[in-house]
């Protein structure tokens, strides 16, 4: 890789005035007040950093920490309060939906408009037009007006224009998360020749396998700051602990004490490390309760995110306020269009739950390693069992957890084969 910087921001600041009523805006336009009538926001906060030629740099951080105003600010469209930013190359970007589109201009238009703002000659746009109508391929849409475009077809012909006008520098922000599966698959094999090309790239994004697998080095961000920049494991294990509202640090490499191993810990204590669902689905006759439930990564740590092919705990304290004779204490993962993908119980397990009477506590341990592919699960919970030999549901909690598994490697379908492969070649 190329150690010359192509993108160097140093000391960068975006600070908005924010005004409580309109009124107060004019008079200090008009220059009528004395007093300071805004409040300040800033959405960034002296961040500084550098993307050499040929990386690979993803920009994470939770809602509202200042990924997109970055990439606007280097792309011209905002300019900063304070600090520079020098960019070395021709920059071809894709910011949110429709940026830098006339939505009255048809699509093949708009091809000539963004190619001549990018500073393309219309000779130039020529060469490029058939590979870019081909990428994009909408049809006879191409001629006409933007605004009749769906949201998927707005950005296939935003990419189209973006990755076939031969940037040097290439900037997407969130954008192909509105394509199809297949375009999207099509957009990041275009990412794999760009990083082949030594073309440098810079993405803003909420998927993490995405960032794991084509980022070379990842920039955190919170509310405005510049927290850490690193390999992609470690600035998405620091990323796990902001989404809980924990100070991230850097994780040490020996695996911490579990969490949750004293089994006296408090029903509170559970909850703290996990996102729960608000508007999980509760019910049953409440004979036996599931009172609390964790998911432990293999560092010791309570998350919703979980690498592929990691080992992980799934924990379950249960409660029970009657006798039950053999109860049965499940889990089970869906997708998130409701598909149920698999899942087990102490049953199946053969782990017999032995004191189940009035008053008594148990926790269940799930061991197992992740083998779902990339993406995002809903996670269920349950605790069954017979009573006078119909089958009772106890407690059931639907959704109670999103999960979120990052991948570098998907296969086909839901879950993942681990094939070692060997090739023999044979002489001819």
């Amino acid at each position: 890789m190329s150690e010359k910087k192509v993108i160097q921001v140093q000391n960068l600041t975006k600070m908005y005035k924010l005004y409580d009523r309109p009124k107060d805006r004019l008079f200090e336009a008009l220059g009528l007040s004395r007093k300071k009538r805004y409040h300040e926001h800033y959405a960034l906060h002296d961040i500084s950093f550098d993307v050499k030629e040929g990386e690979c740099v993803g920009i994470i951080g939770v809602n509202g920490s200042g990924k997109s105003t970055v990439l606007k600010i280097i792309t011209g469209v905002l300019t900063p309060t304070a600090g520079t930013i020098t960019v070395d190359g021709r920059i071809s970007a894709l910011l949110e939906l429709g940026a830098g589109f006339n939505t009255e201009y048809t699509g093949l238009e708009n091809v000539y408009l963004n190619g001549t703002m990018i500073g393309f000659s219309k000779e130039e746009i020529d060469r490029r037009l058939d590979e870019i109508l081909a990428f994009a391929d909408i049809g006879d849409f191409i001629h006409q007006p933007v605004k009749t475009y769906s949201s998927g077809m707005f950005v296939r012909l935003a990419f189209a224009v973006a990755i076939n006008i031969d940037p040097e520098i290439l900037i997407v922000d969130e954008a192909l998360s509105v394509g199809d599966v297949f375009f999207q698959a099509k957009c990041f094999h275009k990412f794999e020749e760009f990083k082949e090309q030594g073309r440098t790239i810079l993405i803003v994004s909420h998927d993490l396998s995405s960032i794991a697998k084509y980022c070379d080095r990842v920039i955190l961000l919170n509310q405005g700051h510049l927290l850490d920049q690193g390999s992609p494991k470690a600035m998405v294990d620091m990323y796990k602990q902001l989404l809980v509202h924990q100070d991230p640090v850097r994780q040490q490499e020996e695996a911490p004490e579990d969490e949750l191993s004293e089994s006296g810990k408090d029903d509170e204590s559970w909850k703290q490390g996990m996102v729960l669902n608000p508007n999980m689905l509760e019910y049953g006759d409440k004979q036996a309760e599931i009172e609390a439930f964790a998911i432990i990564d293999e560092k010791g740590r309570k998350t919703n995110i979980l690498e592929k092919g990691s080992s992980f705990d799934i924990r379950v304290k249960v409660r029970f306020n009657t006798a039950i004779q053999d109860p049965i204490v499940a889990y089970t993962f869906k997708n998130i269009q409701g598909t149920e993908i698999t899942g087990t119980n102490t049953m199946y397990e053969k782990a017999h739950i032995e004191h189940s009477g009035p008053g008594d506590e148990c926790i269940v341990t799930f061991h197992q390693k992740m083998d779902l592919q990339g993406g995002e699960y809903l996670l269920s919970f349950g605790c069954t069992g017979y009573c006078g030999g119909d089958f009772t549901v106890f407690h059931r909690l639907y959704d109670a957890c999103n999960v979120t598994v990052v991948s570098t490697k998907n296969t086909v379908g839901f879950y993942d084969m681990n094939s070692r492969v060997t090739v023999e070649e044979l002489k001819k």
